[in-house]
């Protein structure tokens, strides 16, 4: 797919902190429970960490305890790429930054979580950056 950020892979290194760029550009995941925003509870709205596109907001996060941050939808159907992943000996759905195409995390249905969507935006923090709001 092409995207609207599109850049060469010598400048996302440059411009991305190695752990950003493992995440983020090579589909790393950062270990459970260590990310930044996986306990916060600030009211705001959260970024690609790469281009800055607006992906989620804090009214759709919630507490899954699965280690990473969670939200039940993005901000806009538009906002994520859904994508078949079959690595890691299991098939799941990969979620992307549409305008970029970072890797964010991965997405779960069906696993009974009290939200109006059934879903489970599992989010690594470093692939997010959160902008806080009096609202």
């Amino acid at each position: 797919m092409a995207y609207e950020i599109d850049k060469p892979d010598e400048q996302w290194r440059a411009e991305l902190s190695p752990e950003e760029y493992r995440v983020l550009r090579q589909a790393g995941t950062e270990r459970p429970f260590t990310g930044a925003y996986t306990d916060t509870e600030t009211t705001g709205v959260y970024h690609c960490r790469a281009c800055g596109a607006e992906l989620f907001r804090s009214g759709t996060k919630f507490a899954s305890h699965c280690g990473w941050p969670s939200f039940y939808d993005p901000s806009d159907s538009d906002a994520v790429e859904l994508i078949s992943d079959h690595s890691m000996g299991m098939t799941r759905t990969e979620v992307r930054c549409a305008r970029c195409g970072s890797h964010l995390g991965h997405v779960f249905e069906g696993e009974g979580y009290p939200t109006p969507t059934d879903q489970r935006y599992c989010i690594n923090s470093v692939s997010l950056r959160l902008e806080p709001t009096d609202d």
